[in-house]
């Protein structure tokens, strides 16, 4: 198993997408799991700030991100990234699914997080089933590089409630449909492909799959939840990067890198390189 980048740096036009679950900080998990369980947040952070120092992706869409967690994440990409978006729950803490992207690269012209309810702008409103909160992040940004405006979509749909998942489908695509500028989606969608959620989500073409759209494919299509086991093929891809028309998939990947022999997540981070067609 390589520790290489599966992509790494690009250099313009191309964009670095990334969507990382990267799992929430437990608190305990008991006596009976060891201090070197898997699972345990001081075992992966460092394959965590590994994966994420050498990909450097421009945009990296994560969820399931704590208080503490976030000053990881953004120690491991350094200071030329920035965050936005805060946690799910009515005061603006809990877990969150911040959007980081290149400074550098990227500049922000305006952003907003809202609740996946029907009060979209109540922080912590809950609909449609979901015992918990959902949100997504949304940014607009200008390529420094190039001058086209593009949004960038970040979102963790609710793992329980198939209801919530269509509804939450249904708001990203209208957002999209809205915005009118070329869009990427990035998110643990608790769904896999052919699913009622993700019918929703590509419901008249406003967005595609980018595994199925890309040029290339750098990996097989592993299943994007191992759960701390070996990869596998023919597992569902909970995990997505989704892309409106105006943006070209050169290449996608699963990465399946374990730094140090551990797991970052129970995740696998899905990564898509992109170029942007200027609406005008």
């Amino acid at each position: 198993m390589t520790d290489r980048a599966l992509v790494g740096p690009v250099q313009p036009p191309e964009l670095h997408v990334m969507s990382f679950n990267i799992r929430r900080r437990l608190p305990s998990l008991g006596p009976a799991i060891g201090p070197r369980s898997a699972d345990r947040w001081g075992v992966r952070v460092p394959a965590l700030t590994t994966i994420l120092a050498t990909e450097r992706p421009t945009v990296l869409g994560t969820q399931e991100v704590l208080p503490g967690q976030d000053r990881a994440l953004s120690a491991a990409l350094g200071p030329d990234y920035l965050r936005i978006g805060h946690g799910r729950d009515a005061d603006g803490q809990g877990e969150g699914c911040p959007l980081y992207y290149d400074g550098t690269r990227l500049e922000l012209r305006r952003w907003s997080q809202e609740a996946l309810s029907d009060t979209p702008d109540v922080p912590g409103s809950r609909s449609w089933g979901n015992h918990t909160p959902r949100t997504l992040v949304r940014a607009e940004f200008t390529d420094r590089a190039t001058g086209i405006r593009f949004v960038a979509i970040n979102t963790h749909l609710d793992h329980i409630s198939r209801r919530s998942r269509v509804r939450a489908a249904e708001v990203i695509r209208e957002s999209v449909a809205s915005s009118g500028l070329p869009t990427v989606v990035t998110g643990d969608l608790n769904s896999g492909e052919g699913t009622a959620p993700l019918t929703a989500l590509f419901a008249n073409g406003v967005l595609q799959d980018a595994w199925r759209a890309a040029g290339r494919r750098l990996t097989a299509d592993w299943g994007t939840f191992p759960n701390y086991r070996e990869r596998r093929r023919g597992r569902k891809r909970i995990d997505w990067i989704a892309v409106s028309a105006g943006v070209e998939v050169d290449r996608v990947g699963i990465g399946t890198r374990r730094p140090g022999g551990a797991w970052a997540s129970d995740h696998l981070p899905v990564h898509a390189v992109v170029r942007l067609a200027d609406p005008a």
